[in-house]
């Protein structure tokens, strides 16, 4: 690896998912994560679940590769989450994380880099997920402030966007981005597999799944518990047009009855 610059590992988040197939004709080291070599050293990993994750690569060159995949990206999302960590390679090191935040490894291989980006990028879009569901958690926070003021303003389309958007974020975190899923190259290496552990207890992965989707849980509940206020609402109110209709028509019969005599 070319040491004329300070190492580090960039995570970016780009969206839904990542066609990998689509993919430019780099040479892979690796389909599983997609992993190839950088031109001046390092390695880029490509992840299905939306993120590209530079490892002691150059700037200019992590800026050629997004251009790359960007258009293979579905969903794209609008802004992107970005995380970055520096990095620190020496064959005497003891590898993990030193208390300045940065990452020791022994030596800089594919099979680290894949390790590092897998860590990376899954704080990444937790980050991402986190800034997100925090917004949402701020509308929800209000409808709860209403229910306790027993006011029910809100649309039923806005609450159904909500629960919605909770939805899906939980799919993707647990259907494609497994947080707390360890890299299928850890398993059969436990050099590999302490790295992992190290990394992500750093990053503090499992703490911050969980409350994410403890917050995802509150928000469905609480949006799902006004929607069916506001269901109630409209079913008592249709009844309230059904019997005035009735009366009505029970008015104009008499009408008729007593107009007649």
């Amino acid at each position: 690896m070319d040491t004329s610059l300070p190492a580090h590992a960039r995570a970016r988040y780009l969206g839904g998912r990542i066609h990998l197939r689509d993919l430019p004709g780099w040479t892979t080291v690796s389909t599983s994560p997609f992993t190839f070599a950088g031109e001046s050293g390092g390695f880029f990993v490509v992840l299905r679940f939306g993120a590209m994750v530079g490892v002691g690569t150059r700037p200019e060159e992590e800026d050629r590769v997004l251009a790359a995949v960007l258009p293979l990206v579905v969903p794209r999302e609008h802004s992107l989450a970005d995380e970055s960590v520096a990095l620190e390679v020496g064959d005497d090191y003891h590898e993990g994380v030193r208390p300045d935040g940065s990452i020791q490894l022994r030596g800089l291989d594919a099979q680290r880099a894949q390790v590092v980006a897998n860590a990376l990028a899954k704080s990444a879009v937790l980050g991402h997920y986190e800034e997100r569901v925090a917004s949402v958690f701020d509308r929800v926070e209000a409808l709860a402030t209403q229910l306790h003021a027993a006011t029910v303003p809100a649309s039923s389309r806005d609450l159904l966007r909500q629960i919605g958007e909770s939805l899906l974020i939980q799919t993707h975190m647990v259907g494609r981005v497994e947080v707390n899923e360890k890299p299928e190259i850890t398993w059969d290496d436990p050099e590999l597999d302490r790295l992992y552990e190290r990394l992500a207890l750093e990053f503090e992965l499992a703490d911050r799944d969980r409350a994410l989707s403890r917050k995802l849980e509150v928000i469905s509940e609480v949006a799902g518990t006004y929607l069916e206020l506001l269901d109630t609402r409209k079913s008592r109110r249709l009844e309230w047009y059904i019997i005035i209709l009735i009366a009505v028509e029970i008015v104009l019969i008499l009408w008729e009855l007593f107009g007649m005599k």
